[in-house]
């Protein structure tokens, strides 16, 4: 029996990428109170419950210690396959690996600045929020159209055709397309397009400072953008497995 290898010998390579990811965020460490939610969940909606991979958020709970392999007991008694903790004390985290789970620090930490300790320019300040946000489909194309700002928190998605957002995405914000993003406006949160491998999708924004970009899995870290690009219109597409950003001014 042989085992077909790759020429160069290799077996796997490393690639970066980024899948969207349910978050369960925990407001009780207690199985039994989780097993009563997620059974009645599961009947409103058993489409749901289909081995769906789901991160633990326990950076509500002050709890020191979590009974996690109960609460990653219950969970997969209910068809969610939980695949990584986010938040909790140094024994959860150690709890995390025990369990053969990947951990995340909480999503503050995880920021490398915050508003209250970086002074933002005037011309730079995020926009006032629109006094009316409205979303609507494209017709015909499975797509989105947003009006308004997307902010910190909150998550708009496309999964099924392109976005695009008629204002701007906030840090700490998340926009998601099956197809490309196209945000009239700043561009300061998390865009992943082609989330299902569309190798063809796109970014285009007017104004770049993205906390991540990403198509078909290929992504880039605001760190990684030259700097030069920042804070003009751009746009995002991948050229032979690399990700590629350029201007359109």
């Amino acid at each position: 029996m042989s085992l077909k290898v790759d020429r160069d010998g290799m077996a796997f390579t490393f690639k970066g990428g980024m899948l969207p990811m349910t978050v369960m965020e925990l407001t009780s460490a207690d199985p039994e109170r989780i097993r009563e939610q997620l059974a009645g969940k599961l009947s409103q909606s058993p489409a749901f419950f289909q081995h769906t991979p789901v991160v633990l958020s326990v950076e509500r709970l002050d709890e020191p210690h979590l009974a996690l392999e109960r609460i990653c007991a219950v969970c997969r008694s209910h068809k969610l396959l939980p695949v990584a903790v986010r938040g909790g004390t140094d024994p959860v985290k150690q709890s995390s690996w025990a369990l053969g789970l990947g951990w995340f620090p909480p999503q503050e930490a995880a920021r490398p600045r915050t508003l209250e300790s970086v002074s933002v320019p005037e011309d730079e300040a995020p926009p006032e929020p629109a006094a009316v946000e409205e979303d609507q489909p494209l017709p015909g194309t499975g797509g989105r159209i947003f009006r308004g700002t997307v902010r910190s928190g909150q998550q708009i998605t496309a999964p099924d055709g392109d976005l695009v957002v008629v204002g701007a995405v906030n840090a700490g914000a998340e926009v998601l397309a099956g197809g490309s993003i196209h945000v009239y406006g700043a561009l300061r949160g998390r865009a992943l397009a082609g989330i299902h491998g569309n190798a063809r999708a796109g970014i285009f924004c007017r104004e770049l400072r993205a906390e991540l970009l990403s198509v078909a899995g290929n992504y880039k870290r605001l760190e990684d953008i030259d700097p030069r690009l920042l804070g003009t219109p751009v746009q995002v597409r991948l050229d032979d497995d690399q990700l590629g950003i350029t201007s359109l001014a």
